[in-house]
């Protein structure tokens, strides 16, 4: 092996490793389908758990948001707002939605 070949060897720079970041809350299906209109802040922090962000001047609106970066291979966000009625929850929108119930028409119409 020649001089050049050998330094060249020597000072080779390591690679950097990349983190995956993960960032805001993890929000998944399992956990949007235990919500139901009525339950409770309680409740509602209790499947969801507090939200990272709030929103000092709206305390109505609940807003759940969740990022995952894995370096070359992909990038997600998720985010869910939950609406309340007083200290009931009124309505979900975003990302995910409650699975339909058993029996319940997606539709709208009789089963």
């Amino acid at each position: 092996m020649g001089l050049a070949a050998l330094l060249n060897a020597s000072c080779a720079l390591p690679r950097l490793h990349r983190v995956t970041v993960q960032q805001g809350n993890v929000i998944t299906q399992e956990m949007v389908d235990q919500l139901k209109p009525g339950m409770t802040r309680e409740q509602v922090a209790f499947v969801m758990g507090q939200p990272v962000v709030r929103n000092a001047f709206d305390d109505t609106r609940w807003d759940y948001v969740y990022t995952i970066d894995v370096p070359g291979s992909f990038e997600s966000r998720l985010l869910v707002s939950l609406y309340f009625s007083g200290d009931e929850l009124d309505r979900i929108t975003g990302d995910l939605a409650p699975s339909p119930s058993p029996g319940e028409d997606s539709a709208g119409g009789e089963p």
